[in-house]
């Protein structure tokens, strides 16, 4: 009988070299788990060889089956389908109910290089953990820093992490993807499907050879699959990132007063909400606008002015209110920008070149957008 040349794990259904020994662990590389084989009287017992075979086959299927069924887009009316990627495994497991991504791009070596980014990478971690009481090994970090080649900010990177962010999400989850880095926009030359003729993007570090990612990318992959009692949180702190997660409703609201509106951004053709869950965004600026880094809030370190607003606005109407409504903290937040006149830098390669031209203060405000409509006075803020 001639011998297996590999092992399969019992938790994935990757194939794993074949160890000598009678016995031992095996650890894949791909989920990280374990799985102990005993390999005694193997060749010897067509018995153990059949039922271990059958064993095998059956946990390929079932894996196979869960893959096929969790990576499903399963809400109606889908209008893009993201790229076809392993199903991506997590370099850590979530803990519990809340789990975060955290994305820092700093594009290092560059003439448009952004160097607050990764620091509210820093904040928002130690925000969520301290404040917001996430576990520290639930929020998975991607930076230039990072020693892990998986946790690099690439495109293919982040792509994989969204959708370990999202993956298995259940009633009760609280997720939250948090972005600081560069933001574009580009005609919709495909399928059409915004307002103002516009896809809004993310640029991840590699995003000059391997292409920017689209707003209809990160909704098929973020909110689509959020099911029902399921919450998402999305912090991008990136220009023209109004509707950066495409959702279908974007609130307008008069920052002096107070008053707003849902705006509906769906056409009638395609299905931008969830598949059941509740997704929002707090974005820096309106699509047609830039965001800052600015070392105005701190005096030396550089932040960008979402994320502290964000942070310092939260914990100011908890502080002061004992909880934060939406509605709240968004006028709290544009109140905070424009209080902080001196050091705002203007963020981006085309904007920092206007900056050194002109000298000028940016005008942004940050943006609250829905899966679903709701009153921004009444509902409460919690992650």
């Amino acid at each position: 009988m001639a011998s297996r040349s590999s092992e399969i794990c019992s938790r994935c259904g990757n194939r794993l070299p074949l160890l000598n020994g009678s016995q031992g662990t095996n650890k894949c590389s791909v989920c990280y788990g374990s799985t102990q084989y005993f390999r005694s009287n193997y060749h010897q017992n067509p018995l153990v060889q059949a039922h271990d075979t059958l064993s095998n086959v059956a946990n390929r299927i079932r894996n196979r089956l869960n893959a096929a069924i969790g990576g499903a887009d399963s809400g109606p009316g889908s209008y893009y389908s993201p790229p076809p990627l392993m199903r991506p495994r997590p370099p850590l497991m979530a803990n519990g109910r809340k789990r975060a991504l955290l994305c820092a791009v700093s594009y290092i070596g560059r003439r448009y290089n952004i160097k607050g980014s990764v620091n509210d990478v820093r904040c928002m971690k130690y925000f969520l953990v301290e404040k917001m009481g996430f576990p520290v090994d639930s929020i998975l970090v991607l930076t230039e820093f990072e020693g892990d080649p998986l946790r690099f900010p690439t495109k293919r990177n982040i792509q994989m992490a969204m959708r370990w962010l999202v993956e298995g999400c259940q009633p009760g989850d609280s997720l939250v993807f948090h972005y600081s880095g560069h933001g574009s926009r580009q005609v919709d030359n495909n399928d059409r499907d915004e307002l103002d003729g516009f896809d809004e993007t993310l640029c991840p570090v590699d995003f000059d050879k391997e292409g920017m990612i689209l707003d209809d990318e990160i909704n098929a992959t973020i909110v689509r699959p959020l099911s029902h009692g399921t919450t998402l949180h999305a912090i991008i702190d990136a220009c023209h990132s109004g509707t950066i997660l495409d959702l279908p409703f974007l609130c307008r609201m008069n920052s002096r007063e107070g008053y707003y509106m849902w705006e509906d951004q769906q056409l009638p053709s395609v299905y931008k909400g969830t598949s059941g869950g509740l997704a929002i965004s707090i974005s820096a600026c309106d699509d047609n606008q830039t965001s800052a880094d600015t070392n105005a809030f701190t005096g030396n370190t550089l932040t960008g002015a979402l994320t502290y607003s964000f942070i310092q606005a939260v914990e100011n109407e908890i502080a002061s209110a004992g909880l934060v409504t939406y509605g709240r903290m968004l006028g709290a937040m544009r109140h905070i920008i424009r209080e902080a006149k001196t050091g705002i830098r203007l963020k981006g390669p085309i904007a920092s070149l206007l900056n050194k031209l002109l000298r000028t203060d940016l005008s942004q405000e940050p943006q609250l957008s829905s899966s679903e409509k709701f009153d921004i006075y009444s509902k409460q803020f919690v992650l």
